[in-house]
């Protein structure tokens, strides 16, 4: 499964668990989850690579979804298990 296929379905997760996702130029090593004003939101780098990002929003979505209660499709899960 492609980089970018994995990290639009992880950011979707994110969405479905009420983290608002912003993408902003941040330099291609910056990005993560941050807590504002009570709201989490996770912040994509639009300079950093794909993979990259990929993988810091595993994180994220580790901390932040129930995984052993909902349906992760098995190349999700995979990758998530690859990057904790």
């Amino acid at each position: 499964m492609e980089a970018e296929a994995v990290l639009e379905e992880l950011l979707a997760l994110l969405e479905h668990n009420g983290v608002s996702i912003r993408t902003e130029p941040m330099g291609g090593a910056g990005g993560g989850l941050c807590k504002m004003k009570d709201k989490q939101v996770f912040f994509v780098d639009a300079e950093a690579q794909t993979a990259d990002m990929a993988a810091i929003c595993a994180g994220a979505v580790r901390e932040m979804v129930d995984l052993e209660n909902i349906y992760i499709r098995p190349q999700i899960r995979d990758f998530l298990e690859k990057h904790s």
